[in-house]
């Protein structure tokens, strides 16, 4: 071998090493996770608590609006910011102690659960935020089921210590039972509401004392030492017994602490705290940051794929319009799963085929957003969407692959959608594309073709409000909603042709989705089983299959 090509040789593997010590390096640094919560757990304000300790923010909003009080950054839509809930994810995005965090706000309202669904596939781990006095509720148990299917870690907030609330050994076994999720509790609470003092650190055997701090403010937080004679001082004798007889008891059998478990969604680390006064939040943080999972390989066609690999891969897991209204932009969320991706870099799209240069991409925050020159494993980016991208659609360099895609759920609210005014069907039917692209509502179409108007599918009747707020607020239309009377719907297994094969069916409506699949329509599961006990083998699907290679109808 020449000496050219041998230091040519060399230079090319010094290059490789690099790279490859560039990317372990940011990988390691990168946490993503979203946050999961029955309505009212107090989501939205942990979020900003959150973001207040990351440095992001200097001051937390609160959900429930005050005049002096400032607008929470993750609700960003005019709607939310009216009627104080979550109804959309967005991604926040900061760093924290040299740690690059990838928060996945998610929509805390049920009527929202699907985008929540498919948030939840670009998260690496998430976070279950209780009420003290509530527990466990339905949406939680909801989201849970979803991190199970996943493998997703889950780590456990105990919010709303500083009101009364249940005894934490109840609210533990109740996970431990209805979950089936072991328990570590990683902080032990003194006392509850009016008698709350702070937390004992089982790991240090520290106790932190509860001060409630200025609203909107990082608390301060004492330690002392268990032994410290001050402790007596300051926390009633029984309080203190009491919690210490509660942690022994823990010890001796409760789950031990397994990272491995933990990593595999088996063990949820439980924190008690209270994000409406600070007192937790930061401890949270930094114990989550040090155990959470970081970007790991993900399933696709071709088999896992490496988050260290060097080719860029990643997919849409969202998509959203009118982000900034000024600019009737769309934006499509990236998660980047493997390689490093490079401002103006050229991808493939696997779905068309088509190659696409990505030369405006976008750092996310709320509704804020500023260009990013590069990004690697865990990180979210945001791409101008002229309408070429669906959810589900994967990107990528070098060999084809094709992560697996988000599957449509089964709705349960169905109502025409009316436009009154013809001269503004062209406003009408952008808005109507551009809100079932971004999943805010799945659209239905009658199979009469001379049937124009859509059929929106919702889970809950709020969704239905939103598509109606946000097609006047954003595209200057008014309509008409007409609720038809069905409540149940399901997907043929097989699609048209097993249909065919059955005959005339009856106590249904047939309709068709954007994928020109065949939905049925029951008005009631009595109907629904009834069709099941006629056709037994009709196989029906609660959750429709992932559609690749198949462009959606517009209406």
């Amino acid at each position: 071998m020449s000496s050219t090509s041998s230091t040519t040789s060399n230079s090319q593997s010094s290059q490789d090493l690099s790279f490859e010590r560039i990317m372990a390096d940011a990988v390691s640094r990168r946490r993503n996770f979203a946050i999961i919560s029955h309505p009212d757990a107090g989501k939205t304000t942990l979020t900003e608590k959150l973001l207040l300790y990351g440095g992001a923010i200097q001051q937390a909003g609160a959900v429930k609006a005050r005049g002096e009080q400032r607008k929470v950054t993750s609700d960003w839509m005019e709607i939310e910011k009216q009627r104080g809930i979550s109804i959309t994810s967005t991604v926040l995005q900061f760093e924290y102690e040299d740690i690059f965090i990838n928060l996945l706000d998610t929509p805390g309202h049920q009527d929202f659960s699907e985008d929540t669904y498919r948030t939840l596939a670009a998260a690496d781990n998430a976070v279950m935020l209780e009420d003290a006095a509530k527990g466990l509720e339905p949406q939680t148990r909801k989201l849970f089921d979803v991190c199970r299917m996943r493998n997703i870690p889950i780590f456990t907030f105990i919010n709303k210590m500083d009101r009364p609330g249940q005894e934490p050994l109840t609210l533990l076994d109740e996970i431990e039972s209805e979950l089936g999720l072991s328990t570590w509790a990683v902080n032990w609470p003194i006392g509850s509401g009016e008698l709350f003092r702070g937390v004992i650190d089982r790991r240090t055997r520290k106790v932190v004392l509860f001060e409630r701090a200025e609203r909107g403010k990082q608390s301060i937080e004492k330690h002392l030492d268990i032994e410290d004679p001050q402790l007596k001082e300051i926390v009633e004798k029984e309080l203190l017994d009491k919690a210490l007889e509660e942690l022994d008891l823990l010890e001796e059998a409760g789950a031990k602490m397994d990272i491995n478990l933990v990593h595999s969604g088996n063990l949820t680390p439980v924190f008690f705290g209270s994000a409406m006064t600070n007192f937790g939040v930061r401890p949270f943080l930094d114990t989550f940051l040090e155990m959470a999972q970081k970007p790991v390989a993900r399933s696709t066609n071709q088999g896992p794929i490496s988050p260290l690999c060097s080719d860029f891969s990643g997919f849409v897991f969202k998509l959203q319009a009118n982000m900034d209204p000024r600019h009737r932009d769309r934006v499509a969320f990236v998660r980047i799963c493997s390689g490093r991706f490079e401002k103006d870099m050229s991808v493939r799209h696997a779905r068309t085929g088509k190659s696409i240069r990505l030369s405006r991409p976008q750092k996310i925050f709320g509704q804020d957003r500023s260009v990013v020159d590069n990004a690697y494993p865990g990180d979210v980016i945001g791409l101008n969407n002229p309408g070429m991208f669906s959810i589900g659609d994967t990107l990528y360099t070098g060999s084809k692959v094709e992560y697996e895609g988000i599957p449509c759920f089964s709705p349960e609210i169905f109502s025409w959608l009316r436009n009154p005014n013809p001269s503004a069907f062209k406003n009408f039917r952008k808005g109507v594309n551009e809100l079932r692209e971004e999943g805010a509502v799945q659209i239905l179409y009658d199979t009469d073709q001379s049937k124009r108007d859509p059929i929106l599918a919702a889970v809950g009747q709020l969704q239905l409000e939103v598509v109606q707020h946000r097609l006047e607020a954003e595209y200057g239309v008014e309509t008409r909603l007409e609720p038809l009377g069905f409540q149940v719907a399901r997907w043929v297994d097989g699609g048209w042709p097993s249909l065919e094969n059955v005959g005339r069916i009856f106590n249904c409506k047939i309709v068709q989705d954007a994928w020109q699949r065949p939905v049925l329509l029951f008005k009631n599961d009595w109907n629904l089983s009834q069709l099941g006990e006629e056709h037994p083998d009709l196989i029906l699907r609660t959750v429709a299959p992932v559609v690749s290679g198949v462009e959606p109808i517009s209406l």
